[in-house]
């Protein structure tokens, strides 16, 4: 009893902190998890390669900002908006056209014939190596066939230029709020809400709802399943793209080929206790998982936050499958 008194009292004592801390990873997790919860609600497959889609934006972060945009120290202003906009827009480029390879190399051969759910399930783990050791190989020392390949990355940590000074921009509770952590939930809310209006309003997205409710009723009524699958791939990569900028923004994170494990089974913990394959299910689950890591902190420690994760997976399977919004692709 008194250690539960002492956690409660700790949680109170730090609980805007905590409360402001949550709110950042979760909002970067909700980001991944979109992904995640697009691929199952269409395909009913967990693609275990998105957590690599999100690495490689980072590895795209780091070129935008430190060789194509020459940042070296701190940006304000209109260079800070232009920089970190044309960034965002490499970074979700990038991550989307993985996606898509992904998509078109990895899982579509195998739904044409028809492959069994372990196969996909194969193929997303072998892709997952594949990306992971293929940037571990570009450290601008190794060949494929008579091709030097790249220096991007390679097995150390590469540091991220820092573009934005952390400024306070008022305080809650006791708890400053800085400009990165304001950055990091206003752009998730927008990403949210813009996917919301894409899946609910447009003819793409009434194609991906089509799909994910009874795929060959779709395609007997005109919907072109190939396509969709692919513009599904491409909007989760982008989101992917995203959050992986913004993780190395504000969590000062370098961009290393292991980035995206931790993070991606995070963002898919997220996606299953939100309601994998509902939108506003990956969102809420997200936030209740950056939440709940947050303020096991002043309980447990720091050291603890991923297990804490992966014990809300586990009783979350055992209790609530469906998770807290059930699973379908909808706003």
């Amino acid at each position: 009893m008194d250690l539960i008194t002492e956690c409660v009292t700790s949680v109170g004592d730090q609980f805007a902190a905590q409360t402001r801390n949550g709110m950042t990873l979760g909002s970067i997790y909700a980001m991944i998890a979109l992904g995640y919860t697009l691929v199952y609600g269409v395909l009913q497959l967990i693609n275990f390669a998105h957590s690599e889609v999100f690495m490689v934006s980072t590895f795209a972060a780091l070129y935008a900002l430190g060789t194509l945009f020459g940042v070296t120290e701190p940006q304000a202003g209109l260079a800070l908006i232009l920089i970190i906009l044309g960034t965002l827009v490499i970074c979700a480029a990038t991550s989307g056209g993985v996606a898509v390879l992904l998509e078109r190399l990895a899982y579509r051969p195998l739904r044409r014939r028809g492959a069994p759910r372990l196969s996909y399930l194969i193929s997303a783990i072998g892709a997952s190596l594949f990306l992971q050791y293929l940037f571990v190989l570009m450290d601008g020392q190794h060949y494929l066939l008579f091709f030097k390949l790249p220096a991007i990355a390679g097995a150390a940590p590469r540091p991220v230029p820092e573009v934005m000074a952390t400024q306070t921009l008022f305080t809650a509770f006791g708890s400053a709020i800085t400009n990165k952590r304001i950055l990091v939930v206003l752009v998730a809310i927008a990403m949210l809400f813009i996917l919301d209006r894409f899946i609910n309003q447009t003819h793409f997205g009434r194609g991906i709802r089509a799909v994910s409710q009874d795929a060959e009723a779709a395609a007997m009524m005109g919907v072109d399943i190939d396509r969709v699958i692919v513009v599904t791939f491409l909007v989760g990569g982008v989101m992917a793209g995203a959050a992986g900028l913004l993780y190395i923004i504000v969590l000062g994170a370098p961009a290393f080929w292991f980035i995206g494990f931790i993070p991606g089974i995070k963002a898919f913990t997220a996606a299953v206790l939100g309601g994998i394959g509902n939108i506003r299910g990956a969102m809420l689950g997200g936030l209740l998982l950056g939440l709940v890591e947050a303020y096991s902190v002043p309980c447990l420690g720091a050291q603890w936050t991923s297990v804490t994760a992966f014990i809300v997976l586990v009783v979350v399977l055992m209790f609530r499958p469906t998770g807290l919004l059930g699973e379908r692709v909808s706003g």
